[in-house]
């Protein structure tokens, strides 16, 4: 099957015939058809297979039939998308696959100036792709208006969800006309998805490519036991495989990301972190080092990797494993993409034990157990050694030193978390950044 048997016009044939893609993914042959009779969609596949397409396509399509016009400050499509990366990534796509069909792209999302936004949106653009946060606060500064909306799309709308975008996308939403066409896509199905798909879809035709939660069948996973203070040496043993080409590497929050990167340099092996504590120059430019080989580590948070779409990703590894066990799925799907092969490796704690269990129960399959080195300890101990020489002794986490090493406790907070987890003040907005 080609993409012109799925119903796609020339333009947008020729297209991905630029790109070199010339067979649609299931997700894409399943969506496309649909998608192109103007029906509500609701998509469940793996990160990797082609959803961003399968969406932005079609929509395309039906945005140069249909042969409006868009006037100032309105856009005709918006994505809503997670994250920075994820939203750039999206817009890089829909640029390329509407090169032909003359269609114009923004994006509106934080770490970049409010001013740029409204200058992007001024003019009216035919796709818009943003975060939710950011996205508010240009339609409520005056710069945008949502009237107009023909095409909604939330991707990755399990990870919205997560982050607590549940309330501002029911004000978007509110804010677009009922009249139209939405699209949901997402690598997990809870249940939490299929209330909200619920309210916002219409008569949705369901698209499900892999049951909710199925890890990636191309990627090898092995999961090591090890101590919390040996994970060090271990990561360090590991990533001078040869066999790596580019890795990338998670931890479960900013400073441990960047205390890894830390770790890393002391030992010889240049990396980067990218989380949400990083400005949007430094996250780019991270990733753009990431994408063009010069450093072919990247540490990151669950948060950062969504939107990191790179090819040659021959590892993963889980310095710490999540405690949200479908994040291990989104996690592993950033390596094994367009058809590759991929490995994932996972340094489990006791106290990690738990979360295995949650990930192996929701993936329904065993991962594989590898022992650590035949000659761990003294490979192990030859780094600390060296280490240790070169920078000094490497100072405990802040958890696993007494108290009175640890410095004055943080202030607790002094608003209680909604139900979304995200703690609010008295003027109702979110006291955490805005993506």
């Amino acid at each position: 099957m080609s993409f012109s048997d799925l119903g796609l016009a020339e333009p947008l044939v020729r297209a991905l015939e630029a790109k070199g893609y010339t067979t649609p993914t299931p997700i894409q042959a399943q969506s496309i058809p649909t998608l192109l009779e103007g029906r509500d969609l609701l998509g469940i596949a793996q990160t990797g297979t082609g959803k961003t397409a399968a969406f932005v396509l079609p929509s395309i399509q039906h945005l140069s039939n249909a042969q409006k016009r868009v006037l100032p400050t309105h856009c005709r499509m918006l994505v809503l998308a997670p994250t920075r990366e994820l939203a750039g990534q999206i817009a890089d796509s829909a640029r390329a696959y509407g090169q032909f069909s003359k269609m114009s792209v923004a994006t509106v999302f934080g770490g970049t100036s409010i001013n740029k936004n409204r200058q992007d949106v001024s003019r009216g653009v035919d796709i818009l792709v943003a975060t939710p946060g950011r996205l508010i606060d240009v339609v409520e500064q005056g710069f945008l208006n949502l009237s107009m909306i023909e095409i909604l799309v939330l991707d990755e709308a399990d990870q919205m969800l997560d982050l607590g975008f549940i309330h501002a996308l029911k004000k978007i939403v509110r804010m677009l006309p009922k009249k139209r066409q939405t699209l949901f896509f997402s690598a997990t199905m809870p249940v939490a998805i299929r209330e909200l798909a619920s309210q916002f879809l219409h008569d949705p035709a369901t698209v499900t490519i892999k049951p909710a939660a199925t890890t990636a069948e191309r990627v090898d996973q092995y999961v090591t036991f090890v101590n919390q203070a040996e994970k060090q040496a271990l990561l360090t043993i590991t990533l001078q495989d040869p066999a790596i080409d580019r890795a990338l590497v998670f931890t479960r929050t900013k400073h441990g990301a960047d205390r890894v990167v830390k770790l890393l340099a002391g030992n010889g092996i240049a990396s980067n972190a990218i989380h949400g504590n990083k400005s949007q120059p430094q996250r780019e430019r991270a990733l753009g080092e990431f994408k063009a080989g010069k450093v072919k580590i990247l540490v990151a948070t669950d948060i950062a990797a969504r939107g990191i779409d790179v090819s040659g990703v021959s590892h993963v590894v889980n310095f710490e494993l999540p405690n949200v066990a479908e994040q291990y799925v989104h996690r592993i799907g950033r390596t094994a993409r367009a058809g590759a092969s991929g490995i994932a490796v996972s340094f489990c704690a006791d106290d990690e034990k738990p979360y295995l269990r949650d990930i192996e129960r929701t993936t329904r399959q065993k991962i594989n157990i590898t022992a650590l080195p035949e000659d761990f300890n003294a490979q192990a101990a030859k780094i600390k050694a060296t280490r240790t020489q070169a920078i000094g002794a490497d100072p405990a986490p802040r958890e696993d030193r007494p108290r009175a090493e640890r410095g004055p406790a943080r202030p607790r907070a002094t608003h209680a978390p909604t139900a979304t987890g995200r703690n609010y003040g008295p003027s109702g907005r979110s006291g955490g950044s805005r993506q």
